[in-house]
Order: structure tokens, then C-alpha cells, then sequence
């Protein structure tokens, strides 16, 4: 958002720093539950939801590209974890784009997925496959080989 305020008319004296600021903060407790959330959507790898700002916050996202957790979330942006920002459709720059990993839920229930190559595949015991298929064994998700 520029230095003016676009609420007022053109004359209005340049905001400061601090003043931007507080009139962000003051957009985002004012409007936070006016934000809409879709219903999640999902295709073979990914699922997928859109959040649609009202035009107070719209404002204070920024132009150039996609936002982090932390920014989307300080926008008053509230999802369960996982999910990134991950498109900007710029004819409706106020509806944000998610998507995360399929069952992301399931697989990391602790909200913590594995860094990468660190991933342990297990065996199940062929005894125990079809009581495991699906379910929780030991605490953890079993990958099949």
C-alpha cells in the first residue's frame, strides 16, 4: 500500500512508518472474520483451497510474488499446517491460492513432514499388511515398498 490513504482524498498528508503500520494492524483485527474460506479440493497429489480477503486486508498484500506462512498468516490468515501459498490469479489479486500435500494430515500428525532425504520407508511384516493397510502402526504411517 503506498504512503497515502486511499480512504481520503488526494491531499492528505503522507503516512509514516509507524502509521502504516498501526493502520494495517487496525485492518487486519477489524476484518478477520470477514475472510472466506473455501471448501478444500484435491486431485491425485495435492489438495487444494482459496481464501478470499476482504478489500481492508486485500490491500496490505504484497505485489511482488507469492507470500510466506508467516506473511499470510500475519495477514490474519488462519489454516491448519502445511498448506502454501503457491499461485496469484491477478485479476482477483484478493483471493489467495493453497495447496499442500495430500493427507498432509494423516502423514504428519505432529505437523512436522520429514526434511528431505531423511525419509525412512518401512516394511510391514507380510503377517501384519492387511491389519496395517491405511492405519497407524507404532505411532507412524508404513509406506508400502
Amino acid at each position: 500500500m503506498s504512503a497515502h490513504s486511499s480512504d481520503d482524498d488526494e491531499y492528505q498528508q503522507p503516512l509514516t512508518e509507524e502509521q502504516l503500520a498501526a493502520k494495517r494492524q487496525h485492518d487486519i483485527d477489524t476484518y478477520t472474520n470477514d475472510i472466506i474460506y473455501s471448501n478444500r479440493y484435491s486431485d491425485e497429489t495435492s489438495e487444494y483451497r482459496h481464501v478470499t480477503l476482504p478489500k481492508q486486508i486485500a490491500r496490505w498484500v504484497p505485489d511482488d510474488g507469492l507470500m510466506s506462512d508467516q506473511e499470510w498468516r500475519s495477514l490474519g490468515v488462519m489454516q491448519s499446517p502445511g498448506w502454501e501459498h503457491y499461485m496469484r490469479h491477478a485479476p482477483e489479486p484478493h483471493i489467495l491460492l493453497f495447496r499442500r500435500e495430500k493427507d498432509y494430515q494423516i502423514k504428519y500428525p505432529n505437523a512436522v513432514p520429514p526434511a528431505p532425504g531423511n525419509v525412512v520407508k518401512q516394511a510391514v511384516k507380510p503377517e501384519r499388511a492387511g491389519a496395517a493397510a491405511g492405519k497407524k502402526v507404532g505411532g507412524l504411517i508404513k509406506d508400502w515398498i
